[in-house]
């Protein structure tokens, strides 16, 4: 799997561009606010539909313009796909696969995949359960539509049940719909709960090899799938916390309060590691996602690295560039002082100034 291309009209601060990338190591570099970042934000648009940003189509599309455009066309296993991305600030985007439009987000997911590193990754273990949620939801959406399905169903129920607790003080007599809504929350909420759990059992095989190796064989990684309830136990949970429910005014019980555990020599880290255990924590589970996606799909995802080498240490640095040399890399940086040091081979170097892209060779 490898992209070849990508266009960019109106996207951020590009009112045009045109790239070819190398099938190995691309590195973009330049100063900081050149937009290095947005070119592989508009990668990872592509591959899920969403920024890694959280930002929202009009806040991607110019200023002073209706609509943005993306073409990213990839190669995976020897066969070519183009993918359209139309952004526009007061309709939702249009997506088409080799110039035919899809319907659901769902229809995109898997056609490339992609793992995004970035610095705030590197705080994903000592950060909240929020944070790693949303890394199991955005790996697991490229790799299960099932998964895509029940999510996107179970967050809707738990939005429409959280007003419905809210209008009861207005409304009281509503209250026995709840057991409709309930329902839903049990019959989705399940499938999410079920799909998180195989996937990090999955994801727990790979990372352990991987930290002993990143740790000098001195740590042992072990992570836990920590569902706020048991699948079997979740209908009679909902209804146990229905009066609370109804105090606090939301929904107290479900996978939307799942959590995951790293331990290291049987220590919690996310509360008593020090800062290199979790950031070695955070490399590890990265390398792993790459090997599972490639046991998953049999193919290599591409990854995209924004500004994470500046953020390493000279060790954490030798051990991630070594674990990717057979994967297509782009890498934003501020400069080659890292890859150089390393002796790191790249394959194609781009220079990012003020919305402008010039390739070095």
């Amino acid at each position: 799997m490898m992209i070849e291309s990508i266009e960019l009209k109106n996207y951020r601060n590009y009112d045009e561009l045109h790239m070819d990338f190398s099938q190995g190591t691309n590195i973009l570099y330049g100063d900081n606010a050149q937009g290095k970042t947005n070119v592989l934000e508009a990668i990872y648009v592509c591959a899920t539909t969403k920024s890694h940003r959280g930002s929202k189509d009009k806040e991607i599309i110019q200023f002073d313009r209706d609509e943005s455009h993306i073409k990213l066309n990839i190669r995976k296993r020897d066969v070519p796909y183009r993918i359209d991305m139309h952004l526009k600030k007061n309709k939702a985007k249009g997506v088409a696969v080799n110039g035919v439009p899809i319907k659901k987000a769902s229809e995109l997911f898997g056609i490339v995949n992609v793992v995004f590193f970035s610095p705030e990754d590197l705080n994903l273990i000592k950060n909240g359960p929020a944070e790693r949620r949303r890394f199991v939801d955005l790996e697991l959406c490229q790799l299960n539509k099932l998964y895509v399905h029940s999510l996107v169903q179970y967050n809707r129920i738990v939005t429409q049940r959280n007003k419905l607790l809210k209008d009861l003080a207005f409304r009281p007599e509503y209250e026995e719909t709840l057991d409709v809504w309930d329902m839903q929350l049990v019959q989705y909420g399940k499938e999410v709960i079920s799909c998180r759990k195989e996937f990090v059992d999955q994801l727990k095989e790979t990372i352990e090899a991987i930290h002993w190796k990143i740790s000098g064989e001195k740590e042992s990684l072990t992570i836990f799938y920590e569902p706020d309830v048991e699948s079997d136990d979740f209908e009679e949970a909902l209804k146990r916390s229905r009066q609370q429910d109804l105090r606090q005014k939301t929904t107290l019980t479900g996978p939307h309060r799942d959590d995951l555990s790293f331990l290291v020599n049987g220590i919690d880290i996310r509360r008593f590691g020090s800062q290199g255990q979790q950031r070695t924590a955070a490399l590890s589970l990265k390398l792993a996602e790459i090997e599972l996606v490639k046991k998953k799909v049999n193919d290599y995802p591409i990854l995209l690295l924004d500004d994470v080498l500046s953020e390493l240490d000279s060790s954490r640095q030798n051990q991630l560039l070594a674990g990717i040399d057979h994967v297509q890399t782009i890498i934003t940086c501020t400069g080659l002082e890292d890859f150089v040091s390393n002796r790191f081979p790249i394959d194609k170097i781009f220079r990012v100034m003020s919305g402008t892209v010039n390739s070095e060779n």
